[in-house]
């Protein structure tokens, strides 16, 4: 059960027997059980949450439902989203198929964790709860923890795949080739709802990949990514196409990179480099770096020369409208 435009957080005991209440409404009408019932919940944060409102919606809600309704529940869960985000994957192993169909929303106070987004996928693979898990935890791990529209992070977040076995694909066994294609086909999924979060990024005008190589660790990437993408003076100056790249260079400087040589270290926008020997490169103009600031989509690369991993890390601008939507959101 999924409900939006009420958290339920920070609303103490009665917030949980709400929730309790809702479960059990949903359980009457599924002649289920309320244990079997998970409740979602996205929207304003300290508001009691309308029980009977929800309770009266349910039957038919529930008679409204369709195999074919995904694109409906996408609509339905969004808050600010701008447009609903669902992806579809189909498979082949051993000449049968395995259908993946996935939604999300989120578009604003989204880091870290997932923060303020509700993502649900079905796969109709034969596959047991554990290995289910594992394959779930690798691919939020490299999608939806690694995109940041604003470094803010709400109360209520959640991905959820759940798998119905009815493919005519073998149980998926651990340590076989089917299991890692299942695996890279999960994690696909799970990368275009993450990029879709951040495309709808709230007030967003352009999309920005940092990929930062040569780290010394995947935490390290990380974190020199993230602290770019939470930079608002990087932000502002994407959604200005100014640029001042010297921004994207103090906050490679304090990430937190210990005994980083600056001397070492590239930056790049698209295929632009834009430093190199710890000062602007030779051959850098600003008339090259606003050709690339011009575009909707553009990549940061950063260089560290200190080893061999690598990490992308997905964000947006910041605009006039983030402000907006943000300072009228309960009006």
């Amino acid at each position: 059960m999924i409900n939006s435009g009420n958290a339920n957080a920070g609303t103490g005991t009665q917030g949980m027997d709400d929730a309790l209440a809702s479960c059990a409404g949903v359980a009457d009408v599924v002649k289920g059980q309320a244990n079997q019932v998970l409740p979602f919940s996205t929207g304003v944060i300290g508001q009691p949450l309308p029980v009977a409102k929800i309770i009266t919606a349910l039957p038919a809600a529930f008679a409204n439902l369709r195999l074919s309704h995904w694109e409906k529940a996408a609509h339905a869960i969004m808050t600010t989203d701008t447009f609903p985000k669902g992806v579809s994957e189909v498979i082949t192993i051993d000449g049968a198929s395995i259908t993946f169909n996935g939604i999300s929303k989120g578009a604003g106070m989204i880091q870290p964790n997932m923060a303020t987004m509700l993502g649900f996928i079905a796969t109709d693979a034969n596959i047991s709860q554990v290995l289910l898990q594992q394959c779930l935890a690798r691919a939020v791990e490299q999608s939806f923890n690694l995109i940041t529209v604003d470094g803010d992070t709400s109360t209520n977040d959640a991905c959820v795949v759940m798998a119905s076995a009815c493919s005519r694909v073998p149980e998926i066994k651990d340590g076989s080739a089917a299991l890692r294609d299942f695996s890279d086909a999960l994690m696909r999924v799970c990368k275009q709802l993450a990029e879709a979060i951040v495309r709808d990024g709230e007030g967003a005008t352009k999309l920005i990949r940092i990929q930062v190589e040569q780290a010394l660790h995947d935490e390290e990437a990380v974190r020199v990514g993230k602290t770019i993408a939470h930079s608002p003076l990087v932000k502002t100056a994407f959604f200005a196409s100014d640029p001042n790249w010297g921004r994207i260079l103090a906050a490679v400087g304090r990430a937190g990179v210990e005994n980083m040589i600056l001397e070492d270290v590239q930056i790049f926008l698209d295929d632009v480099c834009i430093v190199k020997n710890g000062q602007r490169a030779d051959d850098y103009t600003e008339e090259a770096g606003q050709q690339v600031m011009d575009r909707e989509e553009i990549t940061i690369t950063v260089k560290l020369g200190r080893g061999d991993a690598r990490q992308e890390v997905l964000t947006c601008d910041f605009s006039y409208d983030y402000v907006r939507i943000n300072a009228e959101y309960r009006t």
